[in-house]
């Protein structure tokens, strides 16, 4: 292997080792140092991610390139606790007390606690919620600046001065990673589910230029879903839902694409390579979720995807169950994207005409290029071709991302088709 190829291997393993170990670092280190220490504790990270990519090229990777980070990653805070504390009276012993504090701090049950801990700390009710939300983000789902602000429609000044505003909050107030009170819990936990929510989606329904999934981001999602779930007092049914959701998302990764990276609608998606242990997994979850009267967004959501995942063909899907389900989402979650698909399922139940007037209703959404696309479907769908080139060439001019554009250019090429042969 090439120096070159070797170094591309090395900066792509780091790359992913950065996605799923530098917030479970920070989140332990930030426990043990304190978080008056919190931007150290990253500072302390990105030191120990720069002396792998200096490294490793020319030593080899290690055999357990996780277990290296979080031994470094302690030296350097032990070595950070030392300087601080070595004119300090009393401290004879120092170095000795600094390694037994860390000796267990990164075996995995201390590992899922930090991590939990610090969920709960970026989501502090002192925090402004969008800052909260911009904060874990950051932190332990290791989304830059710019992914952020792609995730939130805004620009990355605004993103970073949210950062940086929830630090700050907890530098000035003394917040501290200490579990939320029982008085606490609801509220926070409901800003954590968020926060895990936004995560998921930002990898599913990618905002990047050349990525139309990025799974590495699902999957972060999923894990910190999955700390929650393993905890016994957290572990409420809306955390279960939403776990049932992300599962029963993630199950259609491999039918998403094609080959050669464009989008494959639910429509035309080949069911077989729907993972079904995943699928078994969302069941699951969904199940246990419905233990109580606690019913949330994250129930009625993964109630939705389960009909999708348990219908055999498209033609097959259950749209009058489906319609039920967004009556309830639209209670519990009213807003325009919600009000978008409910209109779409409607329309499917029933007419494309249905579908269209329901649409035509909709205030907000005129520059969507989803709701355009939605709109130009159900026109096609009833024939009125010239109208539904108008909606996709709206779409088409709205739409920001190559790969969304493309996928309407094909529905528009269809409709072109379809009005020269009629």
């Amino acid at each position: 292997m090439s120096v070159a190829s070797e170094k591309r291997q090395v900066d792509q393993l780091i790359g992913h080792l950065f996605r799923h170990e530098a917030g479970k670092m920070a989140a332990v280190l930030t426990r043990y140092l304190g978080a008056e220490h919190f931007e150290v504790a990253q500072d302390l990270v990105q030191d120990t991610l720069l002396k792998a990519m200096e490294t490793w090229p020319f030593h080899s990777i290690p055999d357990n390139p996780s277990a290296w980070l979080y031994r470094v990653a302690r030296n350097r805070a032990i070595d950070f606790m030392r300087s601080q504390q070595s004119q300090a009276k009393g401290k004879k012993n120092y170095e000795q007390e600094a390694e037994r504090i860390f000796q267990f701090a990164f075996e995995e049950d201390e590992i899922n606690d930090s991590v939990l801990l610090m969920m709960f700390t970026c989501c502090h009710p002192s925090i402004p919620q969008e800052s909260q939300i911009a904060l874990t983000l950051k932190t332990l789902g290791g989304l830059s600046i710019s992914e952020i602000a792609f995730a939130f429609l805004t620009n990355e000044e605004t993103i970073a001065k949210r950062v940086y505003r929830a630090k700050e909050k907890i530098r000035d107030e003394n917040i501290q990673l200490d579990p939320p009170s029982m008085y606490e819990l609801s509220a926070r936990l409901n800003s954590v589910l968020k926060v895990l929510y936004l995560l998921f989606n930002e990898g599913y329904y990618s905002h990047h230029p050349s990525a139309p999934i990025r799974e590495d981001l699902c999957e972060e999602a999923m894990r910190l879903t999955y700390v929650l779930v393993q905890h016994p007092t957290i572990s409420l049914p809306k955390v279960k839902a939403l776990m049932a959701l992300m599962c029963l998302q993630a199950s259609r990764f491999d039918a998403r694409t094609s080959d050669s990276g464009e989008i494959i609608l639910l429509e035309f998606q080949d069911r077989s390579k729907w993972s079904q242990p995943l699928i078994e997994k969302g069941l699951h979850f969904l199940s246990s979720a419905s233990e109580g009267d606690q019913l949330s967004e994250y129930h009625i959501e993964a109630a939705i995807a389960s009909v999708h995942a348990l219908a055999p063909t498209w033609q097959q899907t259950r749209w009058p169950e489906l319609v039920k389900l967004y009556d309830a989402l639209a209670a519990c979650k009213p807003g325009l994207i919600v009000a978008l698909n409910h209109a779409i399922a409607i329309g499917y139940a029933q007419s494309p005409d249905v579908g269209i007037v329901l649409l035509e209703n909709i205030q907000g959404l005129e520059n969507n290029h989803l709701y355009l696309t939605a709109l130009g479907n159900f026109h096609l769908l009833a024939q009125h071709h010239s109208q539904a080139e108008i909606y996709f060439k709206q779409a088409i001019k709205v739409a920001i991302l190559p790969r969304e554009i493309e996928l309407i250019k094909s529905k528009l090429h269809q409709c072109e088709a379809q009005s020269a042969a009629s």
